[in-house]
C-alpha cells in the first residue's frame, strides 16, 4: 500500500504543529483538506505549547474542527512523559523552543499505528489550489523520474532555480558553500525511497538573520520574497550533497524518527538557538544516503508569514552557533557507512559528536552535548517502545 490510501479505520498520518500564538492557522489546512477532498479522518493533530497560551481555546478549536487530536502544554507533556515511562529524558524536548516538535515524534513512535508525519508551523497557510495533504503523501510514495541537483560544494541551495534572480540563501547554508556550481540531471527513484516531503515556501524566506540584515531588513522579515515561480519543479539533492531542511512544512515516514531528533536549542549554557531543524536535516540526510533513500522537494508550497521581530534577536539566537554550523555536516559525512537501520546511523553520528574534539570552534563543547542528547533519544525511543502506547484525548 502506498502512501496517498490507507486500509486502517483510525488516524495514520500525526500533524504536529509546535504553536504559541497563531494556532487558527490549522483552520485553513482542515478547510484545504475538506475542500480538496483529502481524507479527513487519517490526520490527528498534536498541538505542542505551553502552560501560558490560550490551550481550552486550542481544545476548542479542534473539536469545533471535529478532528482528532490534542493539545499538550507543558504540564500535560510531564503528564505524558511519567505515563509512558521516560520522565527521566523529559530533558530532551527544551520548553518554548521550536524544538519541541521532538516531543510530537515522541508521541508518533508511542503509537505504532502512525506510519506519517507531518510538520506544520503556525505562522504557514496551505496554498488554495493545491491538495496539501494529498501532495505530501502522493511524494512520500513517489516513483519515478525526477531532477537531482548536485554542486561542487556538495550542498545544494533548495531555492537554487531562480538563484540568478533573488541571490537568496536559505537558513542553515553554510558560508563556505556558497558561489557553487551547481548541476542537475534526471534520476529514477522507486517507489518507496522517497522518506521525506518537504514543502518549500513563498512569501518570506526562511532565511537567518546575517542575510536578512543584508537584505536591508531590521524586522526579522526579508524584503525581497519567494513566489510559486521560483519554484518552477520539483527535485531531490543527490547522494553526497546536503540540504537545508525546514520543519515549517515538512512531511516524513515514521521510519526516520530515530534519525530527526529535533537537537535542544535555546535553553543552554551556550545559547545555541534555531539549528534544530537545520542539524536534524543534516541527520536524515546522511542517513537516508547511506540507506539508499531520498528526501524529495518542492510542492507542496505553504504561505509563510513570518511575524515582524527584530532581526538582531533572531541574530542574537544565531550568533553562538554559526562557526558551527559550517563544519558540524563535515562531521557526520562519511559516519555510519556500514549502518542498516536510521537508528545504527544516528548512534554512530551521535557518537562522532558525543566523543569529538572542537575545541577550536566557538561553543564547540555543544556539539559534544548534543551528541549526549542524541544517544539519549535513542534510548528514549527503546523507553517507549517497551511501554503499552497511552490514551490521550
Amino acid at each position: 500500500m502506498d502512501a496517498t490510501t490507507s486500509d486502517r479505520d483510525g488516524p495514520d498520518v500525526c500533524v504536529i504543529v509546535p504553536t504559541i500564538r497563531e494556532y487558527e492557522c490549522l483552520r485553513e489546512y482542515v478547510a484545504n483538506a475538506r475542500e480538496h477532498e483529502f481524507d479527513l479522518s487519517r490526520l490527528h493533530f498534536v498541538l505542542v505549547t505551553e502552560d501560558f497560551c490560550d490551550v481550552d481555546e486550542m481544545r476548542d478549536m479542534l473539536n469545533e474542527l471535529d478532528v482528532s487530536g490534542g493539545v499538550f502544554d507543558g504540564t500535560r507533556r510531564e503528564e505524558w512523559y511519567e505515563a509512558n515511562g521516560v520522565a527521566e529524558y523529559d530533558h530532551l524536548v527544551p520548553a518554548a523552543s521550536h524544538a519541541e516538535t521532538s516531543f510530537g515524534l515522541l508521541y508518533m513512535w508511542a503509537d505504532e499505528s502512525f506510519e506519517y508525519g507531518v510538520f506544520i508551523d503556525d505562522d504557514t497557510l496551505p496554498h488554495d489550489d493545491i491538495n496539501y495533504f494529498g501532495r505530501h503523501m502522493e511524494n512520500l510514495a513517489f516513483g519515478g523520474e525526477i531532477e537531482c541537483a548536485r554542486s561542487d560544494e556538495h550542498w545544494v541551495n533548495v531555492l537554487y532555480q531562480n538563484a540568478d534572480e533573488h541571490g537568496l540563501y536559505p537558513r542553515g547554508y553554510p558560508y563556505a558553500a556558497m558561489d557553487e556550481t551547481v548541476e542537475t540531471d534526471s534520476v529514477a527513484v522507486e517507489s518507496g525511497e522517497v522518506v521525506a516531503s518537504q514543502g518549500l515556501w513563498t512569501n518570506v524566506p526562511d532565511l537567518d538573520a546575517v542575510r536578512i540584515l543584508m537584505d536591508g531588513d531590521l524586522e526579522g522579515q526579508a524584503q525581497t520574497r519567494t513566489t510559486a515561480d521560483d519554484f518552477e519543479r520539483d527535485f531531490v539533492a543527490g547522494r553526497g550533497d546536503y540540504l537545508t531542511v525546514c520543519s515549517m512544512n515538512l512531511a516524513f515516514r515514521r521510519e526516520v524518527i530515530p534519525a530527526f531528533y529535533q537537537l535542544p536549542m535555546d535553553d543552554n549554557e551556550w545559547d545555541v538557538g534555531r539549528f534544530d531543524d537545520i542539524w536534524s536535516g543534516l541527520f536524515l540526510k546522511r542517513a537516508s544516503d547511506v540507506l539508499g533513500k531520498r528526501i524529495y522537494n518542492g510542492d507542496p508550497l505553504c504561505e509563510h508569514n513570518k511575524a515582524p521581530r527584530s532581526t538582531f534577536d533572531d541574530l542574537a539566537n544565531e550568533v553562538a552557533g554559526l562557526e558551527l554550523n559550517e563544519h558540524v555536516w563535515k562531521v557526520i559525512d562519511g559516519v555510519g557507512d556500514d549502518a542498516d537501520s536510521y537508528a545504527d546511523a544516528f548512534a554512530e553520528m551521535a557518537d562522532a559528536l558525543a566523543e569529538g574534539e572542537f575545541s577550536e570552534w566557538n561553543n564547540g563543547a555543544f556539539l559534544n552535548h548534543c551528541g549526549e542528547y542524541m544517544r539519549d533519544w535513542l534510548d528514549c525511543l527503546d523507553a517507549v517502545s517497551r511501554t503499552p502506547a497511552v490514551a490521550d484525548d
